[in-house]
């Protein structure tokens, strides 16, 4: 498969997922166990009609059970497991039907609110409809009745789980196995806010009503050493602001606290809830607007307008003394538009920080919320 997308300007490569190298897997292992041929290349067709031929690897042959392995190639996205080994083995049993279940290397879910329920291994509704659907195809070509038990592993998703959300998810000793359409998009914003909605909806799950927002790890860290909470309460919703909003309206959250850098959430206060740089940085703008209404003087706001960084702006505002004035102003936009996103049933509130000045400003609700997301 070579696919391409431009993106930026850039040519990027679409690559597959660990749910269709599951899949080839699992069809190459059924195909040699039950022909008693050897198969170096196997196809199958994703779940977005894309054509797939891939190598098979580390071949082991056994009378009733053979193990194989397909190449995780993630193409131009990057993406921890690309390159990583996904090894399916396939033995015989006697009553029809197939039964699928994660090995070493495969995480084990341990929370409830994710794709599988406690206690089955991490391999997702699709990946297994594809194992199963590709095992019946070969039982079919093979006119075989027998059933067939299937377990996938890999040997380096211990280690690489340490790299991916499934520690904050509870999916313990391993990576999960993904895809919905069995294709990977390079730099794919979906799969960005698909990890948000899986975290989001384990939350909801497990109880909560209230819950906790940041962009990134800015946000993470003022949450530790400025508020003295467990950065792992947050939900991470990167430049995503608006669609988290959207997902915790779905799942019924009944309020929702934002807390972020004053570089990202400054942007809110322009109307923009997608905060990547890409759709425009109106930072200066939006802080001159607000300074200027605060009474900071047209040549001040001239040298503001030239900062690269909001705390050299925020330094231009204290030095005036209007710092307060203008945050205050810039707090009452961001939550008109926090709030116009967040509905009439969903309670929001933000804190800004900066990392030279701290604290800058917070809501009237900001320390209610908090409580009622540290009960929860």
């Amino acid at each position: 498969m070579e696919q391409f997308i431009e993106k930026d300007g850039k040519r990027l490569r679409f690559g597959y997922t660990t749910g269709s190298c599951a899949a080839a897997a699992a069809k190459a292992a059924a195909w040699m166990l039950l022909t008693g041929q050897k198969k170096e290349e196997i196809s199958l067709i994703t779940p977005k009609g894309v054509a797939l031929t891939l190598p098979v690897l580390d071949i082991t042959m056994k009378q009733n059970r053979v193990s194989c392995a397909i190449r995780k190639d993630s193409g131009d996205d990057p993406d921890v497991t690309n390159g990583t080994l996904i090894y399916a083995e396939v033995s015989t049993k006697e009553t029809p039907g197939i039964v699928i279940d994660g090995g070493f290397g495969v995480g084990r879910v341990t929370k409830k609110g994710l794709d599988q329920p406690v206690g089955n291994a991490a391999i997702n509704s699709v990946p297994r409809q594809m194992i199963r659907e590709n095992l019946e195809e070969i039982l079919t070509l093979t006119d075989q009745k027998c059933g067939l038990n299937v377990v996938i592993s890999v040997p380096e998703g211990e280690r690489l789980a340490k790299q991916t959300f499934n520690p904050r998810l509870g999916i313990v000793g391993g990576i999960s196995i993904l895809g919905t359409t069995g294709i990977v998009e390079p730099m794919s914003e979906k799969a960005l806010v698909d990890t948000i909605r899986v975290e989001l909806k384990q939350r909801r799950a497990n109880g909560d009503e209230y819950v906790l927002l940041t962009p990134g790890n800015y946000g993470c860290d003022f949450i530790r050493a400025g508020l003295a909470l467990n950065p792992e309460q947050a939900v991470q919703s990167s430049n995503f602001i608006g669609k988290t909003l959207d997902i915790c309206r779905e799942l019924g959250f009944r309020g929702a606290l934002l807390v972020g850098h004053i570089g990202k959430l400054v942007k809110i206060g322009g109307g923009m809830m997608n905060t990547h740089s890409k759709y425009g940085d109106c930072r200066m703008e939006i802080l001159a607007a607000h300074a200027g209404a605060a009474g900071l003087s047209p040549e001040k706001i001239g040298e503001l307008l030239g900062c690269v960084a909001c705390d050299d702006a925020l330094r231009i505002m204290k030095e005036a003394g209007c710092m307060e004035e203008t945050l205050t102003g810039l707090l009452s936009r961001i939550l008109f538009h926090l709030r116009h996103r967040a509905g009439e049933d969903m309670e929001i509130g933000t804190i800004l920080f900066s990392k030279e000045y701290g604290l800058l400003a917070k809501s009237d609700n900001a320390m209610e919320l908090i409580e009622k997301i540290t009960e929860g």
